[in-house]
């Protein structure tokens, strides 16, 4: 059989590491070829420069197209970014033909990599279309994407209900689950002694894992919001004696602001805190298991924290609008109530609550079913043609 050449995008660490299963189920199978396209913060010393972990996978990159570079951050550096983003990507297509092209997520990078495929005419797969976040520009790129895309594997059963009735037709929709929930159930954790040692740092003790991204809509100022958690974070240690690993923002405009914030406070709290760019997914995965709680405003805090049952803070409005289960508790990016929210959330109440929490991103063999229904869909004759807008039965 012929071998189908799958073209998959990836930016960043996160989105890497819910990719990595598809990507190594991709090349295990005798009539696919994935293409890794490697891009973004990736490429960036400043952001950690996290291809080395896709390097270390052994997974071949078929090629790197770099869009970030030292310069302010900003909604103009975000503008900059999607050009050379869409330039390299759409010179990319042009030379090379896939079958298809695999994005996952809402980012600005991966919005540029879907335009430059369909102008291309390349087919679309989306994985995590549907989702709500109001509280990031993340929002509209994702719904963006939604409408370029030909196939979609949103991640739980609102959000496919979501995508049909943004008019995508319920014979293109696949509830798959969540790869987050699945890398949760199905990778090895490291346990806390040699987590420590891997991430140089006491963690057989209580800790707090941290992830805070700028809030890019609604106005809101990051530099303050992280004042806010830093002061909450420091009364919480002084009350409970919590430590705290924390992963630095990512490319988002203000997210330079928010890690030089980190570094600096970092440097002051060596014995109470360990500041790292990226843990990657089985270190990350691994915190998460074994934290007292999960605080900030990253996705994984509302979306993986509940296949754990660990108590989880979400800051401000950057997830609103995501399903939110037992074991999140929300509050406004304020130091009082941020300081409020976690110590109710190590209560032994709490945690007896967050324990029970029931996750609705369980699909079973997500990443199989991506790979299987993709392909599959791939072969059919006519797939990537002209959309119909579905308007309902």
């Amino acid at each position: 059989m012929e071998r189908l050449r799958v073209a998959v995008v990836t930016g960043t660490r996160a989105e890497y590491g819910l990719l990595r299963p598809v990507l190594q189920k991709l090349a295990a199978r005798p009539d696919a070829e994935p293409a890794l396209l490697v891009t973004g913060a990736h490429l960036s010393e400043k952001y950690g420069a996290t291809v080395s972990e896709i390097e270390a996978d052994s997974l071949p990159i078929a090629a790197r197209i770099p869009i970030l570079f030292d310069e302010d951050a900003g909604p103009l550096a975000t503008a900059r970014a999607v050009e050379r983003a869409l330039r390299g990507f759409s010179a990319w297509f042009s030379e090379n033909r896939p079958a298809c092209c695999l994005v996952l997520g809402d980012r600005y990078e991966i919005l540029a990599a879907a335009e430059a495929a369909a102008l291309a005419g390349v087919p679309v797969a989306h994985i995590s279309g549907g989702d709500v976040t109001l509280g990031a520009q993340d929002e509209w790129y994702r719904h963006c994407i939604t409408k370029i895309a030909h196939l979609h594997f949103p991640s739980c059963a609102e959000s496919a209900a979501r995508l049909v009735r943004m008019g995508e037709a319920p014979d293109t929709v696949f509830n798959v689950g969540g790869l987050g929930d699945e890398n949760i159930r199905r990778m090895e954790k490291l346990p806390p002694a040699p987590l420590s040692e891997s991430v140089g740092f006491d963690l057989t003790r209580p800790f707090g894992l941290v992830t805070f991204h700028p809030q890019t809509a609604g106005g809101a100022d990051p530099a303050a919001q992280a004042r806010a958690l830093l002061e909450a974070m420091d009364e919480i240690t002084r009350d409970t004696g919590l430590v705290w690993l924390v992963t630095k923002a990512n490319a988002d405009a203000g997210g330079q602001v928010i890690n030089e914030m980190w570094d600096a406070w970092g440097e002051k709290h060596p014995d109470t805190a360990a500041v790292r760019t990226s843990l990657g997914v089985r270190r990350y995965l691994s915190a998460m298991a074994a934290a007292a709680l999960v605080l900030g405003n990253s996705s994984s805090g509302v979306v993986e924290t509940p296949t754990f049952g660990v108590p989880a803070v979400n800051i401000g409005a950057r997830q609103q609008g995501r399903p939110v289960c037992e074991n999140v508790i929300c509050c406004p990016a304020e130091k009082t109530a941020i300081a409020a929210a976690v110590k109710k959330a190590l209560s032994p109440a709490f945690a007896a609550v967050a324990k029970g929490a029931k996750s609705p991103y369980n699909g079973g063999d997500t990443s199989g079913r991506i790979v299987n229904i993709l392909l599959e869909a791939a072969r059919r004759p006519g797939f990537g043609g002209p959309k119909r807008f579905y308007d309902g039965p």
